[in-house]
């Protein structure tokens, strides 16, 4: 089975151009046993089972990551300057986990208000030898940067997110919010605080359901 679900990911890493190495495709498997060993007890996701967690799990945050690599770049920060993310609501660490493995150059902090939520990233940051992931239990509002993008799954409304994790933006920095439906009536809920700029469609190897990228941005004489 395992063997089944690796060359799944592999193909799906392929179909999403992403290049991982043999060491990265090791860690997102070792990821997946993680998910489902802790989820018998700390019921971190829903999904029980090993395909649908690929799927729905794995493949859909391994979609966000091209563009997350390309705005990183588009930074165009000096070679071995980090990068700070913040991952809300973390939850079983999707996405946060998954963008820790395929960008190791950004520093990503995961915040849960859940405390058994925030110990699994821990427990994963070591487990899988990521320095760059840390998990944090704490409530986003009170959280303050700068962080240079500030990303979420299916967290809350895009009112919501924007709101509660302000103070953890730089005038510079983005949200990124991964959502299914293109999301018009949140985008229309928001204030004159946050510009909508991109709407970016993803398509998820393996899953035939609509997943799109939210990017906004603080406007600047409001923060």
């Amino acid at each position: 089975m395992s063997a089944d679900l690796r060359k799944q990911l592999e193909q799906g890493a392929q179909a999403l151009q992403l290049n991982l190495s043999t060491a990265q495709v090791d860690q997102l498997m070792a990821f997946l046993d993680l998910l489902q060993k802790w989820n018998k007890v700390y019921n971190l996701t829903a999904v029980r089972d090993p395909q649908e967690m690929m799927t729905h799990h794995l493949l859909d945050s391994l979609a966000a990551v091209p563009a997350l690599r390309r705005h990183v770049q588009s930074l165009g920060k000096a070679a071995g300057e980090r990068t700070a993310q913040l991952d809300v609501g973390s939850g079983g660490g999707l996405p946060g986990v998954v963008f820790a493995v395929c960008c190791p150059e950004v520093d990503i902090h995961c915040v849960d208000t859940v405390a058994k939520k925030a110990a699994f990233l821990q427990q994963a940051a070591v487990a899988l030898k990521l320095p760059n992931l840390r998990g944090i239990h704490a409530r986003v509002e009170s959280l303050s940067g700068p962080y240079d993008i500030v990303s979420c799954r299916a967290f809350a409304s895009l009112v919501d997110f924007t709101t509660w994790s302000r103070a953890a933006m730089a005038p510079h920095s983005v949200w990124l919010a991964m959502k299914g439906k293109h999301p018009q009536d949140e985008i229309d809920a928001l204030g004159a605080g946050v510009q909508v700029f991109h709407v970016e469609p993803l398509a998820v190897p393996g899953l035939d359901a609509e997943r799109c990228i939210v990017w906004m941005k603080p406007v600047a004489d409001t923060l």
